[in-house]
């Protein structure tokens, strides 16, 4: 009886054991995207590393809280996708916008042309319409419209919008032309009035739209396709006194303005100007920045900076793109080699060339994103869906490569590595998430984490080196162990 009590108590105490391990251990689903071909692969086995890295998750330590996560609306992409069969139209856009895709949540697109459209237009065609009694989107509605109200259909949560002008009409601007020069002051109250019609013929069709960013690199371009130039100053003047006011008085002041567009190396001086004072404060809702000073840095001072000037306001990535490279078809290998180069690698200036060396496609999106989510970034926005084989169509040539490549000829698309990783992100990540902190034991895999509005979380992990590593995540008092592959991106739930 004495043995048979004995086997009872420690069968008890194994059981208690056991119950109490389980208790500790953090139930997670772990997602992954690698170099050895998984593709936001569900992993379920994986294997031990002789790389240890400890992950701490701090949720009380909360930071921005996330707009969104997508792409842009461009005449190029739409113009495509209707080249294409309707199975293959339908598969790209469920890709991106259902809940079973990349469900992006935070999308741009340009109002007037811009490279990405098949030819120069604009919605004033009339010369010397002051009151623009002749605007007119008629230029959208066979391509763009349609591939926007597709998406909308197609997204179980919808998704925000903001419009981006390249370039007022020439008849507007100082030098008569679709690249360079300045508004004419005479047409500052115009051009704040296209805004307000822009959004009104949008709507008009189905379509709300959430905000603009004031001008589309405001710096320019090196006068190459639509542009149109402000310093600072003139920018938070004409949003201060002009555009802000019109958009009040029409009863659209819930909708979002963002200063600057451009490059974040100059960030400080349009913030400084932004939000000099209250009065210069008052109608910017935040900043718009793009990647393309550099192919790796992700100019953390001046993110923080950009913060701490205005702690209130949004800060959102609005254009990134993997530019000057015709896009490599169906061959994944190549998106994860350091082989691309940028506008920078021939044009910069000798200073800057160290900004700009050869790089990994995959490796640059996952780690600004990464990086822009561990420096108060908000929203980050790709720049087009869809492109062809030619990195087009473009009226200026400016070829460029997306996350979906296609060949209309042949009916044929391909969905890159930049589409899954931009999807570890916009998937798991949603509207108004909180980032939150965590405490990381190797300083080379980059790590991110948000708690989303229905308390699950999700860890976004990038190792782009060659070898493996165990990872060991806690949460209070539960962890879990697992590995990410080398070159690999991975994307840790936590229900």
């Amino acid at each position: 009886m004495k043995t048979l009590k004995h086997i009872a108590l420690v069968v008890v105490i194994l059981m208690m054991i056991s119950c109490n391990k389980e208790d500790k251990k953090l139930n997670v689903e772990v997602f992954e995207t690698s170099a050895a071909g998984n593709k936001l692969s569900k992993i379920t086995e994986f294997n031990n590393s002789d790389e240890k890295v400890t992950i701490k998750l701090t949720p009380e330590q909360t930071f921005q809280t996330i707009t969104g996560f997508g792409g842009a609306f461009t005449e190029s992409s739409a113009y495509l996708l209707n080249k294409l069969s309707k199975k293959n139209r339908d598969t790209i856009i469920k890709a991106y916008f259902s809940k079973e895709g990349a469900h992006y949540s935070l999308t741009r697109t340009h109002m007037n042309s811009c490279d990405f459209s098949v030819s120069n237009y604009s919605y004033t065609p009339v010369e010397g319409d002051k009151n623009l009694e002749h605007f007119t989107i008629e230029e959208d509605k066979e391509d763009l419209i349609p591939f926007i109200k597709d998406a909308m259909a197609a997204s179980t949560d919808g998704f925000k919008i903001f419009g981006s002008p390249w370039t007022a009409a020439p008849w507007m601007k100082d030098n008569n032309h679709w690249v360079g020069g300045k508004l004419l002051p005479e047409y500052y109250d115009t051009w704040a009035l296209f805004f307000s019609k822009f959004a009104d013929a949008y709507k008009a069709e189905g379509i709300d739209i959430w905000g603009f960013t004031v001008e589309n690199e405001p710096l320019g371009n090196g006068n190459n396709w639509e542009s149109m130039h402000y310093t600072p100053d003139e920018m938070t003047n004409f949003v201060q006194n002009h555009l802000g006011p019109k958009l009040e008085a029409d009863g659209k002041g819930d909708l979002k303005i963002l200063g600057y567009d451009q490059n974040r190396e100059h960030l400080k001086e349009w913030v400084d100007s932004q939000y000099k004072n209250e009065e210069t404060s008052k109608y910017f809702d935040g900043t718009a920045i793009h990647w393309y000073a550099s192919t790796f840095h992700v100019f953390p001072e001046e993110l923080q900076y950009a913060h701490n000037k205005a702690p209130d306001k949004l800060l959102i990535q609005s254009e990134a793109c993997v530019d000057a490279e015709v896009p490599v078809w169906q061959d994944d290998a190549w998106y994860w080699k350091k082989e691309a180069t940028d506008w920078g690698w021939d044009w910069a200036p000798e200073e800057d060339k160290h900004f700009h060396p050869k790089y990994a496609p995959v490796n640059r999106y996952a780690r600004d994103i990464i990086g822009c989510l561990n420096n108060w970034v908000d929203g980050w926005v790709d720049w087009n869906m869809v492109l062809d084989t030619k990195g087009g169509p473009n009226w200026f040539k400016n070829w460029c490569i997306a996350p979906v490549i296609v060949d209309p000829d042949k009916d044929e698309v391909y969905f890159t590595p930049l589409y899954y990783t931009m999807a570890h992100f916009s998937k798991y990540i949603r509207p108004e998430a909180k980032v939150i902190g965590l405490e990381n034991t190797d300083e080379k895999l980059l790590a991110a984490a948000a708690q989303n509005p229905d308390g699950s979380m999700a860890v976004v992990l990038f190792n782009e080196f060659n070898t493996p590593k165990t990872i060991n995540l806690t949460l209070n008092d539960k962890h879990v162990e697992f590995s990410i592959d080398a070159q690999a991106i991975q994307t840790i739930v936590i229900p």
